[in-house]
């Protein structure tokens, strides 16, 4: 293909002879090229998405600080005593507070698909909690397959954690769901991974679109019936006056002035014919919806009403918010059992502000339900007994 190419196009030059630009034809080929999409790593989707992309930060914020805010407590038998497992998940470390390392531990599950908390004991007892970062960590697989150790490796040198022996192992490793890997989770942002091409694609599109004066590019076609050619002076001077006065959001909208037989051919497409908009829209959604975050909370357009809100935001809490908190809860309970003791650990669903009618309402048919005993209706509200 390229040797044809070649004939098409190609004019006899004397040997060591720079070919200047040549006029009197032109040809321009079209094909479908070959997608570049994200490398699927930990890293490049951090960079292309929670730095550089404004949908997945304010998604990955939003279900990280409303899943952090959501208290966690001790429920059963024991609960309304003060309990050193409260106390720890209150202050885990004298760098954070409670919500602070939950805020990170959420994020990492949500950005890679993968989170990992460190206990550090002190004289034979559990101390602190620390959350590590997912793209140091490594899982080292025993004989059975499952994960006997972990890998972190930071300023150049890696420290083994032996999941084996007694008390509470140093490594609670947290995944999301991932069909076909068994040690590592799959990121909700590598399901998006396309639309986040896509958007990112878009965005960088619209900037170059400004950049060169809000203009699709094109080609100056130089032709005379004489079949002359520019010389390299008058070619290197159009190009300089071409970059200096018409790209350029400042240059928007200037008239190209063209002399001595050039032609303005436009060769992009227009934002229409991108349908633009539309393609950067659709691409915000499925990231929404990666991330089980209704568009409306994302500001994206919709049913801007303040019904259409609060219902948004009391399906966020239901399907993304509570499960990811409670299967968070019951990973830690049972990490540290070996530390505290058998516990149960439930989130407060009357601390969350949305679910406030259907708690209300809740209250109102069990208070009106005179055939339950007191007891049977605190159990019904999810309460223990006075």
């Amino acid at each position: 293909m390229a040797n044809l190419l070649s004939r098409l196009v190609r004019r006899a030059a004397p040997p060591d002879t720079k070919a200047a630009p040549q006029a009197g034809i032109g040809v321009a080929f079209y094909g479908e090229g070959r997608a570049s999409w994200t490398p699927r790593d930990i890293g490049a989707l951090a960079r292309e998405g929670f730095q550089r992309n404004a949908i997945v930060h304010r998604a990955v914020r939003l279900v990280a600080e409303a899943a952090a805010a959501l208290p966690v407590g001790l429920v059963g038998e024991g609960a309304a005593e003060p309990h050193p497992l409260e106390a720890l998940l209150a202050r885990p470390n004298p760098r954070q507070g409670g919500a602070a390392l939950l805020e990170s531990l959420y994020g990492h599950l949500m950005v890679s698909g993968n989170a990992y908390l460190q206990a550090t004991n002190l004289d034979g007892s559990l101390r602190e909690l620390h959350a590590l970062r997912p793209d140091r960590m490594r899982v080292v697989p025993g004989p059975d397959g499952w994960p006997a150790a972990y890998d972190y490796a930071v300023g150049g040198r890696t420290l083994r954690f032996d999941q084996g022996g007694e008390g509470v192992p140093p490594i609670l490793h947290l995944t999301l769901f991932h069909p076909t890997d068994d040690h590592y989770g799959l990121s909700p942002m590598e399901a998006a991974a396309v639309a986040l091409d896509i958007h990112n694609a878009a965005g960088a599109w619209n900037k170059a679109l400004l950049d060169n004066a809000a203009r699709p590019s094109g080609a100056l076609v130089f032709a005379t019936q004489s079949g002359s050619t520019l010389s390299d002076a008058q070619f290197t001077r159009l190009k300089g006056e071409l970059e200096a006065n018409y790209q350029g959001a400042g240059n928007a909208g200037r008239p190209l002035l063209l002399e001595g037989g050039l032609d303005w051919k436009p060769l992009a497409l227009s934002p229409k014919d991108m349908d633009f908009v539309e393609a950067k829209s659709g691409a915000a959604r499925e990231i929404a919806l990666a991330f089980g975050v209704p568009p409306l909370l994302l500001g994206l357009p919709g049913d801007n009403t303040h019904a259409n809100y609060a219902e948004a935001n009391r399906a966020f809490y239901r399907q993304t918010v509570i499960p990811l908190v409670r299967r968070t809860a019951e990973a830690l309970a049972h990490w540290l059992e070996p530390a505290f003791g058998p516990a149960r650990l439930e989130p407060d669903l009357d601390a969350i502000e949305a679910l406030a009618p259907e708690r209300e309402s809740l209250w109102r048919r069990v208070q009106a339900a005179d055939f339950l005993t007191e007891a049977e209706k605190r159990a019904a509200v999810g309460y223990g007994p006075r």
